[in-house]
């Protein structure tokens, strides 16, 4: 346990950063790894296998809403020095967890080919995708209990152990990636099944090694020394807390979701472009991610010690560094986006929208950077719904306005990403106001101890 009650905030988010931000690199090379041979297979793999990732934002939003609701009641806890609060509310948390994995398996296999149609793909394109998801659900149940050990370790305010549960993971994601997709010393390609098949191995290792950490090492946070009957009002404070985040990602998934809705009429080829060049994007964004992903356990286990200047102090520290850590991306961006869209395509259409999107969305980094650290805030803090609001005002800044524009017979693929740039920037303003409103209502009242509902 790391105690981020005592000295200086900016050493805290540099420690925990650094080691977030290598967690999110092994993260996001999944993605990248599959992406680069998956997009060696065709447009409609690359289109497939794409669509079928919005459909991952579901399970991502469900294990959010554990992730949030478990980092921040356990760093509220370490702040009051509440240890055997801290490990009731683990334990209770990964049952919640297996419940959670339980359902993704039940309701994946089933749904699958309903959620490709709806995505409005073209057959092969939707083919891919299902095929993917029949092969990645697995993994993707595996990421419930993953998470909960992860943020416990976070709100503890170590994240060194799940960081290296997840390189190991993504190294072996890396390994089976040619093997599986492109049969290489097989001489079996199983093209979009190889890609489901290596994460859902990679992740069920992930889990391994983190398990196996808490059962041998961790001596602050214990498995099994509880009963592992679950406690209703700690489930009730996990979901008040997380579900608001959760919805926050669920708007995400619609707001893909409509995107590549919108882009469809362009083709197989548009929606190839969109997924590369918001994966470029989001790559770009992880150390600003991992800053913001840092200031939440900070800035929780300081509200439950009910040291309200330094929960203040995270956020402006966070948010300063945040800002440094993207706007530098923006020259990149337009002027040379050509390098980073390269390597993941050939294809000369595929490229030019994954350039235009580039160029264009470059400008909300900083926002989007903004929106991160408040949002992390805001969970630290114990108060997601004012997240929650700033998120889903892009339902009318950009969902309503986008199926608009695809309904006009001169519509351009840029006016959408200009659209989703100036909706960025509403939610960021509206943010920080909310969180400004939340520091006043809430510091102001002291901290809020962990037997009770956030």
């Amino acid at each position: 346990m790391k105690d981020m009650t005592q000295g200086p905030i900016l050493r805290h988010l540099a420690r925990m950063s650094a080691t977030i931000a290598f967690g999110l690199l092994s993260g996001t090379l999944y993605f990248l790894v599959d992406l680069y041979f998956v997009a060696h297979l065709s447009a409609a793999a690359v289109a497939g296998v794409s669509s079928a990732g919005a459909a991952m934002f579901i399970v991502f939003a469900c294990s959010q809403v554990l992730g949030v609701g478990t980092v921040s009641s356990i760093s509220h806890a370490v702040g009051e020095k509440n240890q055997p609060e801290a490990n009731r509310i683990l334990n209770d948390a990964l049952v919640l967890s297996a419940l959670f994995g339980i359902a993704t398996l039940v309701l994946g296999y089933p749904f699958a080919s309903l959620y490709m149609r709806l995505m409005g793909a073209d057959a092969p394109s939707a083919q891919a995708g299902v095929t993917f998801l029949h092969w990645t659900l697995a993994g993707l149940a595996l990421q419930f209990p993953l998470v909960v050990m992860g943020s416990a370790l976070r709100g503890a305010g170590v994240v060194r152990p799940a960081v290296i549960a997840q390189s190991v993971s993504v190294g072996l994601n890396i390994l089976l990636a040619p093997v599986l997709i492109a049969g290489w010393g097989t001489h079996y390609p199983m093209g979009v099944a190889g890609a489901g098949l290596a994460s859902a191995i990679a992740m069920a290792v992930a889990v391994l090694i983190l398990l196996g950490y808490f059962l041998f090492r961790e001596k602050y946070l214990l498995l099994g020394h509880l009963p592992w009957l679950p406690r209703l009002p700690t489930w009730r404070r996990i979901l008040a807390v997380g579900l608001p985040a959760g919805g926050e990602f669920v708007i995400s998934f619609l707001l893909i979701g409509i995107t590549y809705y919108s882009v469809g009429r362009f083709g197989a080829a548009a929606q190839a472009g969109t997924g590369i060049g918001g994966r470029i994007a989001q790559a770009l964004l992880m150390p600003a991610m991992a800053i913001a992903f840092a200031a939440g356990p900070i800035a929780g286990q300081n509200f439950g010690a009910g040291q309200a200047q330094r929960v203040r102090e995270t956020f402006r520290v966070a948010a300063t560094l945040g800002t440094i850590a993207t706007v530098g991306l923006i020259p990149l961006l337009l002027w040379v986006p050509n390098l980073l869209v390269d390597p993941f395509t050939t294809d000369p259409a595929v490229r030019a929208i994954s350039i235009v999107f580039l160029q264009i969305t470059s400008w909300g980094l900083i926002a989007q950077a903004l929106i991160y650290t408040c949002s992390s805030l805001f969970q630290g803090i114990g108060h997601t719904t004012p997240a929650l609001m700033a998120a889903a005002t892009r339902i009318l800044t950009f969902a309503v306005p986008a199926i608009w524009l695809s309904t006009l017979s001169n519509f351009r693929i840029e006016d959408l990403w200009y659209v989703q740039l100036g909706s960025t920037a509403l939610e960021a303003i509206m943010s920080a106001i909310l969180l400004n409103a939340a520091f006043k209502r809430r510091l102001s009242a002291g901290p809020v101890i962990t037997t009770t509902v956030a």
